[in-house]
């Protein structure tokens, strides 16, 4: 998994209004050319991903923001469970 922040360019995120219904969590707006030139650059650098996927964060100030959420399984050779956990070898029934 890669430390290092990313967020989303031409995505803005709010806090709901006051008068919002509780339902409401967050508002979001999109600069459309800066959103739209940000994902193509993305794709571009992450070739063969068919998904991406953006948490919404509160700051320590309060304010929200998108962060790519680049969290992926680690890789298993088949043998082990993607937690990592593989039982004593006297567990084995063989």
């Amino acid at each position: 998994m890669n430390d290092d922040k990313e967020f989303v360019d031409g995505m803005i995120v709010k806090k709901p209004k006051e008068q919002a219904p509780d339902f409401i969590k967050a508002g979001i707006s999109f600069k459309l050319d800066e959103f739209a030139a940000w994902v193509g650059q993305w794709k571009k650098n992450n070739p063969g991903k068919e998904w991406l996927n953006i948490e919404v964060k509160e700051s320590k100030g309060g304010k929200y923001y998108a962060e790519v959420d680049n969290w992926e399984p680690k890789q298993t050779n088949g043998a082990a469970p993607a937690d990592g956990y593989q039982p004593p070898v006297e567990d084995i029934p063989w």
